[in-house]
């Protein structure tokens, strides 16, 4: 049993939001008290405490779309990389770097991301996976990545047409090993991993490949995929199909409540009441879409009409609240508004994040509440202005930053204490990245 107190608790319920001095009883994966901390120190004398030191307490954070296999990224020189637009980011730098990612250099991409996750405080990870160097058992890698680094994650593969229809199939195929793998740990109770058929984009999809990951697809899991981030993905289809994106999945049967649509950049209203009724889900990533030079999603809009809309980070940070930062004035400075985003992106982050989450995960996750999963984090941040059940979200937008976590709990257990890793050797860990990350450079650039 776990004891963390000693600081200004956020729960994120809407019934008790805030406590100046509060604390958090965790009893094995979920949490069993949230009160005054005086009185839950005296009432569990044999807890073990975890001393909060004055900081923030509050709900572990939740990406809703991450690419792990972009972990080896950084630094990276392609020889002959000039971009001049996304398709030639694609497939000059993504695709190039996931068409030599092998097993082991995926596993290790696994662990550097899981890794800056939970020093950012980020404990359930929503990935959208691909390594075409080595796609059959890409996941399961992943999966012992998690697993050693007890972090919740949802996975899958990313199908694509790309680089030609045995990948293509070999593709849909691990996605249903996956799917298949994951029922069989869910029968034994196990709810840390859960997966989804994933697939890349509708312009890299042919209706062949769309057909046969629909009909390999079970019906109780969704798909996640790119929706519109670039404007050829809507000049191609209107082209090669005759219809607009949403339409198409919508008439292939993609759509749904268990569904996730990332970015969506070039939709219209039309396509918008389809997402709506159908109750899918999308998912927000600011900063690699300013980054790539896509444009600025309608993502005010989408939170207007009801749309069940989360934030991600899409590999271009495992930092949430960077990508809340950067949302912020994204949609602020795109509308020329400086009263929009104050309330749409915080919900996207702490609660639109959470009820995707509760797609999958049969925990409730994201609030500091009885019977939800002890996911918890401890900030180092003491704010130098009042701070009360009014303001938090201000405090954590400006004041906060993912480094400002000091510690990071996942289902009851201490994965980062006193931003000392506990769930692995970090500095052997991260030497072997960062000899995989030399092993990848080499292979591109010959």
């Amino acid at each position: 049993m776990l004891l963390i107190g000693n600081g200004r608790l956020v729960t994120r319920d809407a019934s008790d939001p805030f406590m100046e001095n509060g604390a958090v009883v965790c009893d094995g994966a979920l949490i069993k008290e949230v009160g005054d901390f005086y009185e839950l120190k005296e009432k569990y004398p044999d807890a073990e405490f975890v001393d909060a030191k004055g900081g923030v307490i509050m709900p572990a954070f939740i990406n809703a779309h991450e690419h792990i296999y972009s972990a080896m990224a950084r630094g990276l020189s392609i020889n002959g990389y000039d971009p001049k637009g996304f398709l030639d980011i694609l497939d000059g730098m993504w695709w190039t770097i996931d068409r030599n990612l092998d097993n082991e250099l995926t596993r290790l991409s696994a662990m550097a991301t899981y890794i800056d996750c939970i020093k950012n405080g980020c404990t359930t990870i929503f990935d959208h996976h691909a390594s075409f160097g080595e796609i059959s058992g890409s996941l399961f890698a992943i999966e012992d990545a998690a697993r050693e680094l007890s972090v919740r994650t949802c996975l899958c593969y990313e199908i694509s047409d790309r680089d030609g229809k045995e990948k293509a199939r070999a593709s849909v195929k691990e996605n249903v090993d996956f799917i298949n793998h994951v029922k069989e740990n869910e029968k034994s109770g196990d709810d840390m991993v859960k997966a989804m058929m994933g697939m890349h984009a509708s312009f890299t999809i042919s209706d062949e490949t769309m057909e046969l990951c629909m009909k390999e697809k079970p019906s109780d899991v969704g798909c996640h995929i790119h929706v519109a981030e670039g404007i050829y993905d809507l000049h191609q289809c209107l082209k090669e199909h005759g219809k607009r994106i949403v339409d198409r999945l919508y008439d292939w049967g993609v759509l749904g409540e268990k569904t996730l649509l990332a970015h969506c950049i070039y939709i219209n209203p039309h396509e918008m009441e389809l997402i709506k009724d159908t109750d899918t889900m999308v998912v927000h990533n600011p900063e690699s879409n300013m980054g790539n030079a896509c444009g600025c999603p309608p993502t005010m809009e989408l939170c207007k009409r009801g749309i069940l809309t989360g934030l991600g980070t899409d590999g271009y940070t495992h930092d949430m609240t960077e990508s809340y930062k950067v949302a912020n004035v994204l949609h602020k400075h795109h509308l020329c508004d400086p009263n929009a985003a104050w309330t749409e992106v915080p919900e996207m982050l702490f609660e639109g994040n959470a009820w995707i989450a509760g797609r999958y995960f049969k925990t409730p996750i994201g609030k500091l509440k009885e019977g939800y999963a002890a996911d918890v984090i401890i900030t180092d941040y003491i704010p130098l202005t009042p701070m009360n059940a009014s303001n938090i979200n201000s405090h954590v937008l400006f004041g906060m930053n993912g480094r400002s976590v000091v510690t990071t709990i996942c289902a009851g257990k201490i994965l980062m204490k006193d931003r000392e890793l506990k769930v692995a050797d970090e500095e052997k860990v991260l030497s072997e990245v960062r000899e995989g990350a030399g092993k990848l450079a080499a292979r591109i650039n010959g």
